[in-house]
């Protein structure tokens, strides 16, 4: 606690021999985050000045890909400044801030995965009336529920939690998650209820009806032409492996948070690097390589 300015700081003690290798954390971990930024961007960008890619899956992916970045920009301005810092230390409100932001973002992205899956199943399930269904107004709908609808409910317990009394200022990581509810001097029950709530509403739901979109697709599929197969690989392959590496980074985590105080400090800081460094660094390569039209697009651009 500083008694100056009443402003709490918590330690962030998740970091190994900082003294030791905070230059080498510095250098990965920027060169990570300028990757993540120039990759995810020119995704975007491609998919900004072509016209053809202008429609509701294009538009989707430019989503989820600006959804990386500002899911990244939340962790590693923070991460770089921990590592040229002689104390790793945050405010209590700005922790309720990444962690709010934290969480926010990434169950928008299980909530624009679930957009992209309906959007595949119309064009593939329901050809004849995807002009009709997926129309601009749908698509901006969607894609403010994914934003608005996490972040509302995230918003809940991190207002309710503002201004809770601390009795622990050491919190065992190097980024906000909800394990900082631990350093209170009175734990709440309602809280880790409300936790599982959340986790079933913008996690679960969102993949049970990614697995049952397609799960449809997969059988219409099954029963129709090679060139209705050969669409359906082409279009829903990148996003179901975006699908399969998100949730097991995201299983992975949670897990890691039930089980944190099992793990060596080594150990937790290496998993917690997985969790934020794969996903932003990946999207943007499996879009880039996998779809057809934004991977001649990005040939041209590099010739």
């Amino acid at each position: 606690m500083d008694d100056k300015s009443n402003v709490t700081y918590i330690i962030l003690d998740g970091y190994v021999e900082m003294h030791k290798y905070r230059y080498l954390y510095f250098v990965i971990m920027f060169t990570a985050y300028i990757l993540i930024i120039c990759s995810n961007s020119t995704i975007v960008y491609l998919i900004w000045i072509h016209q053809n890619l202008h429609e509701p899956m294009y538009i989707f992916i430019a989503a989820l890909l600006i959804n990386s970045v500002l899911f990244s920009t939340t962790i590693y301005p923070k991460l770089l400044i921990d590592f040229l810092s002689d104390k790793q230390i945050i405010s209590y409100s700005a922790c309720l801030f990444q962690g709010f932001v934290y969480y926010s973002l990434g169950g928008s992205e299980f909530l624009l995965l679930a957009a992209m899956s309906y959007d595949r199943y119309v064009s593939i399930c329901k050809p004849l009336q995807y002009a009709a269904i997926m129309r601009k107004t749908t698509v901006n709908v969607l894609l403010v529920v994914a934003w608005i609808l996490p972040a509302a409910q995230i918003a809940v317990p991190a207002a309710l939690n503002a201004h809770k009394k601390l009795c622990n200022f050491t919190f065992k990581g190097i980024i906000c998650n909800s394990t900082v509810y631990k350093l209170h001097c009175v734990s709440s029950r309602a809280h880790p209820v409300y936790g599982v709530v959340i986790l079933f509403n913008v996690t679960l739901l969102p993949v049970l009806f990614i697995l049952f979109t397609y799960t449809r697709i997969l059988l219409i599929s099954y029963r129709s032409s090679r060139e209705v197969r050969r669409k359906a690989a082409e279009t829903c392959l990148p996003h179901l492996l975006v699908l399969i590496i998100y949730s097991c980074l995201t299983a992975y985590e949670v897990i890691m948070l039930r089980v944190e105080s099992d793990f060596p400090k080594t150990v937790r800081l290496i998993m917690i690097f997985q969790v934020i460094l794969y996903h932003p660094v990946f999207n943007p390569i499996i879009y880039g390589l996998k779809m057809k039209e934004i991977s001649t697009h990005f040939k041209m651009l590099l010739c």
